[in-house]
Formats: C-alpha cells, structure tokens, sequence
C-alpha cells in the first residue's frame, strides 16, 4: 500500500530534510551555517586556554586519601592503550564513549574485594572529575571492560549516571590524564548500587592491602 503524502511537502521526513537542506545551499545558507559551526569551536577553544591554568589537581586524586603510604604494588594495564599514552577514541566523547579493558594482577591472597576509581585531575573544578566507579568486585577476578563491569557495583559519574563516562576535556584545555586506581581491599564494601565517590573513598578507608593505576591521556583541540 502506498504511503499518503503528507501535508507538509512529501511522504518521508528524510526526504524533506534532504529538500530543506538543497535548498538552503543554494541559498547560499549553508555555508554560514558552517561557518557558524566553526566559530562556536574557535570561541569554544578559546575558553579552553584562557582556563588552561585551572585544573583540581592530582593531590586531590582518591589514592592520595586512600593510600598515600602505600607503595603501588598491583599492575594495572589494557590492551587499548599503553601507560601514559592517549586513549583510544572509543574511550572518549568523540568516539562510542566506552570503558577500557584493564587486566588486573597482583592481588594480594588477603584481599577480599577490589575497587575502581578513575578520575581526571586536570577538570577545571575543585575536585578531580569522576569517570568511573566500580566496586564489590571479588578478588580473583583479573579483567574488567564495558561488559563485565556490570557484573559488579557501578558507582555515579561526574555526570550523576551509572558506569563510565568518556573522557571529553574542554577543546584548548591541554593534555588530561585519567587515572585508573585499583584498590584491593580486606574487607567487602557494604554499598549499595549507585555510590557516590565520596561515600566509596570513605567506607574504603583503613581497608586498603594494595592498590596500582594505569593512566591515559587526552586533548581535544
């Protein structure tokens, strides 16, 4: 069966949209809507350098409350990205947006579960921003991805959700770093899903054997 034409010039919205956009380029509309574009991410980047110098600060990063006496014993790596290295796309807002694969080792036989925290010390905020919390996560395990960390307690974002949220630093910002910190811990956590960092750095004080991270950069420009 045939679909009506509809009132508003045609049967599909796609071929509208098509129409709407011919036309405005042969009005000549295109091009500045382009260049408004353009000008949206110059302003954009602008203000990314004229904030270059604020940044929360690796002082404020959960290791340092949790396991600043602490020697980083447990190895932490992915096969997306090598140690200091930028992020693959797929990690950012640019790309998919997905959480990293990291492989976990060096666990100590006394650990009783494992926690997550990833963060951004160069956010131009008070605290660094958090991009990832995952805890209740049993001791043997030696993997955890976009998949897998839902078999675990995943903690809210900087962006109040649950799971990961993909590096985005401000365009002209310069170089961020997210730290990927692993604790092992003597005891299991008795939160729930949904955690905020802060209720998660506290009840994981005092109870941390071990602890490594993996870091990983990114700019946008």
């Amino acid at each position: 069966m045939r679909r009506k034409a509809s009132s508003l010039g045609g049967p599909w919205p796609a071929a509208r949209a098509a129409r709407s956009i011919f036309a405005r380029r042969q009005r000549g509309t295109l091009p500045a809507i382009l260049e408004s574009m353009s000008i949206t991410h110059e302003v954009s980047v602008a203000a990314g350098h004229a904030i270059a110098g604020i940044r929360a600060g690796e002082t404020k990063l959960a290791w340092h409350e949790l396991a600043e006496s602490i020697a980083p014993s447990m190895q932490v790596t992915s096969i997306a990205f090598e140690p200091s290295a930028a992020l693959p796309i797929s990690c950012t807002v640019d790309g998919v947006g997905a959480a990293p694969p990291l492989a976990l080792s060096g666990v100590p036989d006394a650990a009783r579960s494992l926690a997550i925290i990833c963060e951004d010390p160069d956010a131009p905020f008070l605290s660094p921003y958090v991009h990832w919390l995952v805890y209740g996560i049993p001791p043997e395990t030696e993997a955890v991805d976009a998949q897998t960390q839902h078999e675990h307690r995943l903690g809210q974002n900087g962006k109040s959700e649950a799971g990961f949220a993909p590096a985005a630093p401000p365009p002209g910002h310069g170089v961020h770093h997210y730290h990927f910190q692993v604790f092992a811990l003597d005891a299991p956590l008795e939160l729930g899903q949904g955690a905020e960092r802060d209720a998660l750095v506290e009840q994981m004080k005092g109870h941390v054997l071990a602890w490594g991270e993996l870091v990983g950069t990114y700019e946008r420009e």
